[in-house]
């Protein structure tokens, strides 16, 4: 009785995972957008850039992910309207933004200086030696902890809920109530589908990292 009902509404469970597998791009594209640009600011901007940027990731780290949701859906679904899934595509992607930041910081204050004063003394501007040296280098050596980006965000999206959004936690407790139990082979399915797509994800993000490997540097699964 329970493995047909899961088989007749699986279809539902891939639909909630299709709109949460949305939701984690859309999210995790503004948290790279905003990221990029806020750890440009931190390392190369006027002081007062450099103070936002500190302000900006020290409160979207310090706030949990569901006050945010809650925060942006019914605080400010009240002065612009809102739909579930776009206020959760703000409230995660500014939280994202925050340690995508940091990442892209790491990475680039990982490159070595002298390779910038070289590009500034061949008469490269300094915004085009940011761009043509430093940002090349660290979107590579950013791949790997952005692998933990990635999983961390994909079970963000099931927090989504909380605010109407239809995604795969969602869809599994309507089948829960359908059901009138079972609780635990649901959510157990739920689980296992959430596994194969961090996987899948993690493993096209080594495999980019390995791909994008240059001959002297240490790679994930190469010796220096």
């Amino acid at each position: 009785m329970v493995f047909d009902t899961l088989v007749a509404e699986f279809p539902f469970l891939l639909r909630g995972l299709w709109i949460g597998i949305q939701l984690l791009a859309a999210l995790l594209t503004l948290g790279f957008v905003l990221g990029l640009a806020l750890s440009v600011m931190s390392i190369y901007g006027h002081w007062t850039l450099r103070l936002f940027s500190v302000a900006f990731e020290r409160v979207f780290r310090g706030i949990p992910e569901i006050v945010l949701l809650l925060l942006f859906f019914y605080g400010v679904g009240e002065l612009i309207s809102l739909s579930p899934f776009v206020a959760a595509v703000i409230a995660l992607g500014l939280r994202s933004t925050a340690y995508q930041a940091q990442i892209f910081r790491g990475a680039m204050q990982s490159v070595s200086g002298g390779e910038v004063m070289a590009a500034r003394a061949l008469g490269m501007s300094r915004l085009g030696a940011i761009w043509h040296i430093v940002l090349p280098q660290a979107l590579r050596r950013s791949i790997g902890p952005w692998t933990n980006e990635y999983s961390a965000e994909l079970k963000a999206t099931s927090l989504a809920y909380v605010i109407g959004v239809v995604e795969l936690t969602r869809q599994a407790s309507y089948i829960v109530s359908n059901l009138q139990g079972n609780t635990l082979t649901v959510f157990a399915l739920v689980a296992a589908m959430y596994f194969v797509v961090n996987r899948l994800g993690n493993a096209g993000l080594y495999a980019l990292e390995r791909k994008m490997t240059i001959p002297g540097f240490e790679g994930r699964g190469t010796e220096s």
